[in-house]
């Protein structure tokens, strides 16, 4: 799903001048490259300006945002009719995003010879009913349901549907043996309870639980969202209805009222918000050196670089570095390597920095950290242990020095193997996930990977020394899940980006909430 829906403003600056009288009467054609694809496809274009070289366009583009795939777009600038081109910008969605309050001003290229002005591009987060509301009820006389007891109530929310029925939201927990529970307070997105529309009828039904499922109906009542917000100044009572009791007594009143104790709302925020409020993701990347990987001058090596193809490694790094750099101001990257022998004296390492610069390991952009890898192949001798421990200690030592939630680290780890310090690792994982960062696991080859799964917390958070993982921070994926059969590497990179991707807004998001970090005002 995508993260949000975002709208885009073009406004071109200082456009060559093609009419002979007056000014240009340009448009922006705006077109959109699939994900894996070379194809350019016009997804939308704005409405024509008049005589003028500096346009300010009231059209917007509406576009599905995902952090985890890398969306090209190009922006055409003609002028519509004499179908004169007046150049156009590429640019990548998450450059945007990534940069500061959502602006970027782009050149404008394509006719020779030629200054054809610049374009600023304006991105917007789409408003989605993003408000959360906690709320707590009680009762007080709820209709006696049970033989030997009292009644054991619970609420069943349900939201209508456009079509007159009705979809269940929420339920409480069962209060036992008692016809006035109190129920502990909930939250529950305001999208959810009425789908964005406050005068949506919620439906509210009680019912008295029972141990086979057989639970018995107490009675109903309606309100809607905006009903349930006056509470925020005053205590609401609702009568709990039975028709069925109603249609056979006469002097029926009721089967019990319901209280509305407290109702509160709070905005949830987005991981678009954080990164538009200056959140800078910090890439780090630990490649296997050990000599499992096979000799890199042989086609057999994990390492091996064909003149027409590259390793897996370099694939698996390019995948995820092309995308994470967007949203990184500074594009550098501290990059390491791990089970070598280093030169001159043989010495075994498991985080040396790839440019041999120790006190600043940091590469210039993607191509910096696959040259000085490349370059670390030529010197160094492969040999062994798979140790993870000592590089997800080093950057959860960088995490550790900046946490209000301006920074936040991604580390992506590429090996081929069966890791050596499971126990190490473990513990290294559970002290990292309360700190700002991310851990990607990328499996190059055909070994098993057994382990790498039990370090993806999804199914069982990891654990150490009886200290449970605050958070699920690992993304592991073996590489040979994603090569294309057909030998495009272009589609390998961008399935596998996608995948190992799309945790990464969620575990940012997550680390926030537990600390209260709320996303930093970008500047008007």
């Amino acid at each position: 799903a995508p993260r949000v829906a975002h709208a885009w403003l073009p406004s071109p600056r200082n456009l060559l001048d093609m009419d002979t009288f007056s000014k240009s009467d340009p448009v922006v054609v705006l077109f959109v490259q699939g994900s894996g694809s070379s194809e350019w496809k016009e997804f939308g274009r704005t409405e024509v300006i008049d005589n003028t070289l500096n346009p300010d366009f009231v059209r917007k583009f509406v576009l599905d945002y995902y952090f985890e795939e890398k969306q090209n777009l190009r922006f055409d600038v003609a002028v519509l009719g004499a179908q004169d081109f007046l150049g156009q910008a590429f640019v990548a969605l998450g450059e945007v995003i990534g940069s500061q309050r959502g602006r970027l001003e782009r050149a404008l290229t394509g006719v020779p010879g030629k200054r054809c002005g610049t374009i600023l591009l304006l991105a917007e987060e789409l408003s989605n009913c993003r408000d959360i509301v906690t709320m707590q009820l009680c009762a007080n006389k709820l209709d006696k349901k049970d033989f030997f007891g009292k009644s054991d109530p619970f609420l069943v929310f349900y939201r209508s549907n456009e079509d007159g029925t009705f979809t269940i939201c929420h339920k409480t927990e069962v209060v036992k043996n008692t016809l006035n529970p109190v129920w502990q307070p909930f939250t529950i997105p305001v999208r959810a309870l009425c789908n964005g529309d406050y005068d949506r009828t919620v439906k509210i039904d009680v019912y008295d639980w029972d141990r086979d499922g057989s639970h018995d109906f107490i009675g109903e009542f309606a309100t809607s969202y905006r009903e349930l917000s006056r509470a925020q100044s005053q205590f609401t009572v609702y009568e709990v209805l039975n028709p069925r009791k109603k249609c056979k007594k006469k002097k029926y009143v009721n089967s019990g009222t319901v209280t509305l104790l407290s109702f509160s709302v709070e905005s949830e925020f987005t991981f678009v918000d954080y990164i538009r409020g200056g959140t800078q993701l910090n890439f780090t990347v630990a490649i296997d050196f050990t000599a499992s990987n096979g000799m890199p001058s042989q086609p057999t090596s994990l390492h091996y670089a064909s003149p027409y193809q590259l390793s897996a490694y370099a694939l698996a790094l390019k995948a995820v570095g092309e995308i994470i750099q967007d949203y990184d101001s500074d594009k550098l990257f501290p990059a390491y390597g791990f089970g070598a022998k280093l030169p001159p004296d043989g010495k075994i390492s498991h985080q040396f920095p790839l440019n041999n610069n120790v006190d600043n390991p940091s590469c210039a952009g993607i191509e910096g950290v696959l040259e000085s890898y490349l370059q670390s192949l030529r010197t160094v001798q492969l040999y062994g242990p798979t140790n993870f421990a000592p590089v997800i200690n080093q950057v959860a030592g960088a995490a550790a020095q900046v946490t209000d939630g301006s920074q936040y680290h991604v580390l992506l780890i590429i090996t081929d193997g069966v890791i050596s310090d499971m126990l190490q690792t473990k513990e290294a994982i559970v002290t990292a996930s309360a700190l700002p960062m991310s851990i990607i696991i990328v499996g190059v080859g055909p070994a098993e990977f057994e382990a790498m799964e039990e370090l993806d917390g999804d199914e069982v958070r990891v654990s150490s020394r009886g200290r449970y993982a605050e958070r699920d921070i690992v993304q592991f994926v073996p590489f040979r899940d994603y090569v294309d059969d057909s030998g495009n590497q272009v589609l390998s990179m961008a399935r596998l980006a996608k995948d190992v991707l799309a945790e990464i807004p969620e575990q940012l998001l997550s680390y926030m909430k537990t600390r209260d970090i709320k996303p930093r005002r970008a500047d008007p």
